[in-house]
């Protein structure tokens, strides 16, 4: 193994740290009362909580098209959405 390849391996305690950080970020983990969750679990509610996020966004996405294509293009309402994307 090339010195650069071993310099760029994360150890297995550099992981752990890791997958504990990303524990306290998703809320589905963070607010069960047991503190022993499986690195597994952890990265299987960590997609699922990014697929929601997408999805979420998504749906707001086109609320906000909506509302701007209900909008009159001159009005106050649509400048100010409008400036706020900006």
């Amino acid at each position: 193994m090339s010195s650069r390849r071993s310099r760029s391996r994360i150890s297995d305690d550099q992981i752990a740290d890791l997958v504990s950080k990303l524990q306290q970020l998703i809320p589905e983990i963070r607010n069960r009362r047991s503190d022993k969750v499986s690195a597994s679990k952890v990265l299987q509610e960590t997609c699922n909580y990014i697929r929601n996020l997408h999805r979420e966004v998504d749906g707001l996405s086109e609320r906000l098209s909506q509302l701007l294509e209900s909008t009159d293009s001159d009005s106050a309402q649509a400048a100010i959405i409008r400036s706020l994307l900006m």
